[in-house]
């Protein structure tokens, strides 16, 4: 109910009508969810807009500004849908801000690389978060399923770019989607790994601590206290592969 109210309240805003424009019955009609049409003012454009399914609403996304498109938004440009791979904002003194981005077509998977001005006018996909969990992995896929339907999705790792270094069987993950094809993935931002390969902690050698490098379960090269041993297991910012703490036994 709450999702629905929502709904109807942003076609309002963005259509710039007022509630006086169509009938309360009309308004409780859509709010419960009916697949009946809306009958008052049927040619009325907000009308239209309340009628659509929701993959038509979620097509039309609202207006965002350059300085706010974010590493992984998805956005319509030039009648092409694409998702923000990398953003990087830059100053040019007098001729103002832009951001760089590198973009990835939702359709045929191409790369472009554009510049946008910071107060240019874009506008932004909304998309849908499905909570998955890790079935198995083979190569260069991972095979995900619906806990709630048991359906399963296979993707591509990159599609949780570096983080698919974390990705194992029985892991809950959230993939975004756009009109029923994922565009992203991500994984938990604390996680807890084991390391397998550490330098022994000598006692005495300096005053101030020093972080060492050791080698993760997952591959991967963290730094950290050098009282971390291998067989150990940390926390984890999985953003900034970052150490976080030594995982409570």
């Amino acid at each position: 109910m709450h999702r629905a109210s929502r709904r109807v309240f942003r076609a309002f805003h963005s259509s710039g009508f007022s509630l006086s424009t169509i009938s309360s019955s009309s308004i409780a009609t859509l709010a419960q969810g009916s697949t009946e049409p809306l009958r008052p003012a049927a040619s009325s454009p907000l009308l239209r807009t309340l009628a659509l399914p929701w993959a038509a609403i979620q097509r039309r996304g609202a207006k965002v500004l350059g300085s706010d498109v974010r590493i992984g938004n998805v956005i319509q440009r030039k009648g092409r849908t694409y998702q923000v791979l990398k953003a990087q904002h830059t100053q040019h003194g007098r001729g103002g801000a832009t951001i760089q981005v590198e973009l990835r077509d939702i359709d045929s998977g191409s790369k472009v690389t554009e510049r946008f001005r910071t107060d240019e006018v874009l506008e932004e996909v909304l998309v849908e978060d499905k909570s998955l969990t890790v079935l198995y992995q083979d190569g260069n896929t991972v095979t995900l399923m619906d806990p709630s339907t048991f359906e399963q999705l296979e993707v591509p790792k990159d599609l949780f770019g570096k983080n698919s270094s974390y990705l194992k069987e029985e892991m809950n993950v959230t993939v975004q989607c756009y009109d029923g094809k994922p565009t992203s993935g991500s994984v938990p931002q604390r996680l807890t790994c084991t390391v397998v390969e550490a330098q022994p902690h000598t006692k005495g050698l300096t005053a101030a601590p020093q972080y060492k490098r050791v080698v993760l379960d997952n591959g991967l090269t963290v730094m950290v206290p050098p009282f971390i041993e291998a067989g150990d297991e940390i926390v984890l910012n999985t953003t900034e592969d970052k150490y976080l703490a030594r995982a409570k036994e």
